[in-house]
């Protein structure tokens, strides 16, 4: 089985630089897609069901914002839209689609670069996502979370880890969130289990010469539960063509849908 997760920064700038005949050649069976940006009644048909998949979206209500999506190969047993959390899910931040006891998860985590009040904001969101995450742990059933987290976990995952430590995305409390999720709850940081280099980027700052000096930062994970982390077997960064900021994450799992 294989997943993508994907910050598009635009599902519509990103079908332009040819994200989706990148698509069709990859064999995924799930692809999540973060900051969508639009809402469906703005997408073309080859946008909303890519050929070979079923396409399922969770919009933002603020046009041009946010939003996130699902492509899946397999139509699923049922897709969940939001987390019941109104503030949130009015922004478009998570989207699940259920196969069996398996749940595909995109998420969207807000950014808290912009400035103090969307920093609070994101603190918000990490706290009422935290029980969300201990419930789902509990539950019995397996999850992959895919998306953009926007916070870096270590300092392995950052280029300039002494110059951000003051900087949204590497702040202390953010990393020792990740760190609860994964020490306290159990989750797995699935890229991790499988290469553990360093200057795994996928985001780099479209300021100065970020990309092409490799000045990067790892946000984007594939969060798990261990039964479905222990079957993954291969990772892929793909940076050979950009459509975004973020660079798509592979990861390969011995599992079948």
């Amino acid at each position: 089985m294989r997943v993508i997760s994907a910050n598009l920064n635009g599902i519509r700038a990103a079908h332009r630089k040819g994200f989706f005949q990148w698509l069709a050649r990859q064999r995924a069976d799930v692809v999540c897609v973060q900051e969508t940006k639009a809402q469906v009644h703005q997408l073309t048909s080859d946008m909303l069901e890519p050929k070979g998949f079923h396409g399922y979206f969770h919009d933002a209500e603020k046009k041009g914002y946010s939003g996130v999506a699902i492509f899946s190969k397999q139509q699923p047993d049922n897709v969940r839209i939001g987390l019941d959390l109104p503030e949130w899910d009015a922004e478009g931040r998570y989207i699940q689609a259920d196969y069996g006891n398996l749940s595909i998860a995109s998420l969207y985590l807000p950014s808290g670069s912009s400035g103090d009040v969307r920093q609070q904001a994101k603190f918000r969101f990490m706290d009422q996502l935290y029980p969300i995450m201990k419930e789902m742990k509990d539950s019995g059933r397996d999850y992959i979370l895919c998306g953009d987290w926007n916070i870096v976990h270590k300092e392995i995952d950052i280029k300039n880890w002494r110059s951000n430590q003051k900087n949204s995305g590497c702040l202390p409390e953010e990393r020792e969130w990740l760190s609860k999720l994964f020490d306290e709850l159990g989750w797995v940081d699935v890229f991790r289990e499988v290469n553990t280099k360093p200057e795994q980027y996928t985001w780099w700052s479209n300021r100065g010469n970020a990309r092409a000096n490799n000045v990067g930062w790892r946000i984007d994970y594939h969060i798990a539960t261990p039964k479905v982390a222990r079957t993954a077997t291969k990772d892929r960064i793909y940076k050979d063509k950009w459509f975004s900021d973020h660079a798509p994450l592979i990861i390969d799992y011995d599992l079948e849908l």
